[in-house]
């Protein structure tokens, strides 16, 4: 896209000739579903994001259409065409369904959302939105969050429609409501959220009255499901630009509602007390794990990162010798981090491993220059299990010391640490790290059968494989008689 500074027709003509040849390439598959909505007396048209992303030469294979039909109608009309149909949006006039279509030489899958034209509003105690159903094209597209996406290609004839000067808004890289900021985000205030998961994903800059909504009706978004804000918020995380989405949800005070730890790492300083800023800190080891990223976005990775310091804010100590200390902050803030995604609705597994890592970010910090044990290492490489990986661009990206000298050195240690564990790798299977002996061979050599005795005498040998490496079946036999004859009965 050209700068908002470039010259606004020439930007125009850019976007609308990117618009024609992605439009001609998915021409086979909406073309011949917008005849079948022709001959049964309906009309359909592309709209919003797929608009935006024509227009933007970024379309892909997932289509929005909007249509005067019913669902009803819309069930009838797309059942004998598409090859699935799903009906979970239908309360909400949404019929979702799946089509393949040869585009060139190549098949190619479309996921299509058909729904009808509508209006939605809430009000003031519910989370869910009131749908009703509209009869005009202009009418839906008023609705719509921002003029980028309130804009339509009536199908097939190919006709654009751009009411709300939404093109114009695309060429100048900028967000606006089709109304005012105030009408929009009272009749959804999971707009605000949207807003700036757009600014993220599209590197685009909010109008200032936008802004100023946001900041008004922040606390509008309270009535918004937890699913739908963690929906957005992954977006938004996930997106190129995240620093620019998570700046404006801090500084327009919606973070405060549906992340309130994250503007909480705005840690105030003074003459006396200086120390990082805990907030532009985090923001950058962000940025500093994406860099790091090898199969594209990695969401268990950029929330442990984005939350790695969570625990500060409730750690800060100021001592005597005038620094600030934030002891057992990891500890602190994985139990915060669990807190804050379980509310989230996210699943288990992935609290369970964002807290992980934030639990286990430090750990690397007590290595030094490689005074650890080769026990020590097994031992990290034990506890991070699974997320090993995920730990090393972790503990990586949060050095974000401007001393050259330092950055290296700890870049310097923390390879030889990657080093010792390949080494150890090789050598010892640390990724499946276990006794010598199983559960079986336990209760052979002591001659007991299952119960709490035996799940001790695992920990046990697991405990002497992690401090010692491969011990043999022998020298593990050998331990575990011993162990046993010691061990006090009760």
């Amino acid at each position: 896209m050209p700068n908002a500074n470039e010259d606004i027709p020439n930007a125009l003509s850019q976007v609308q000739h990117r618009a024609v040849s992605e439009l001609l390439r998915v021409s086979p598959v909406a073309d011949d579903l917008a005849r079948r909505f022709q001959e049964a007396g309906f009309s359909l048209a592309l709209v919003g994001g797929s608009v935006r992303d024509a227009l933007l030469g970024r379309l892909g294979n997932d289509l929005d259409f909007t249509t005067d039909a019913r669902p009803e109608d819309v069930l009838k009309i797309v059942r004998p065409w598409a090859d699935a149909v799903w009906e979970v949006g239908i309360a909400f006039g949404t019929v979702a369904a799946q089509k393949e279509a040869r585009v060139g030489d190549a098949v190619q899958r479309f996921d299509i959302e058909v729904t009808t034209y509508r209006s939605e509003a809430y009000d003031r105690t519910s989370r869910k939105p009131e749908v009703s159903y509209g009869d005009s094209i202009e009418e839906d597209l008023v609705r719509r969050d921002f003029t980028v996406n309130a804009m339509a290609v009536a199908l097939p004839e190919k006709e654009f429609i751009d009411p709300h000067d939404g093109l114009r808004d695309l060429a100048q890289r900028v967000l606006r409501t089709p109304g005012t900021p105030e009408a929009s985000f009272s009749d959804d205030p999971l707009r605000m959220m949207r807003a700036a998961r757009f600014a993220a994903q599209l590197d685009f800059e909010v109008a200032s009255d936008v802004v100023a909504a946001m900041k008004a009706m922040a606390e509008r978004i309270e009535i918004v499901s937890a699913e739908r804000v963690r929906d957005e918020l992954n977006k938004l995380i996930l997106s190129a630009y995240p620093r620019k989405g998570l700046t404006l949800l801090v500084d327009t005070g919606l973070a405060a509602h549906v992340l309130p730890e994250l503007p909480a790492l705005r840690l105030e300083r003074d003459e006396h007390h200086r120390h990082k800023d805990v907030y532009d800190h985090s923001l950058i080891v962000l940025e500093q794990a994406m860099e790091l990223e090898e199969n594209g976005p990695d969401l268990t990775l950029r929330l442990a990162a984005l939350l790695h310091d969570i625990g500060k804010p409730r750690t800060r100590r100021f001592e005597k010798d005038g620094r600030v200390s934030f002891h057992h902050h990891e500890v602190v803030g994985a139990k915060m981090t669990k807190k804050r995604m379980t509310a989230l609705k996210y699943s288990n597994d992935l609290v369970k491993d964002v807290s992980r890592l934030v639990e286990l970010h430090l750990r690397f910090h007590g290595y030094g220059t490689g005074e650890w044990t080769d026990s020590a290492v097994r031992r990290y490489v034990r506890d991070a299990g699974p997320l090993l990986d995920r730990l090393h661009k972790l503990t990586r990206s949060d050095c974000t010391t401007r001393n050259k000298r330092k950055a290296a050195a700890l870049s310097r240690a923390y390879d030889g640490l990657e080093e010792r564990i390949a080494q150890l790798q090789e050598q010892e299977e640390l990724d499946a790290i276990r006794p010598d002996l199983d559960g079986n061979q336990i209760m052979e050599v002591l001659g007991v059968g299952p119960g709490p005795a035996i799940g001790q005498a695992y920990k046990f040998l697991l405990e002497l494989r992690l401090e010692n490496g491969p011990m043999g079946e022998e020298a593990a036999v050998n331990a575990l008689k011993k162990w046993w004859t010691e061990k006090p009965r009760t």
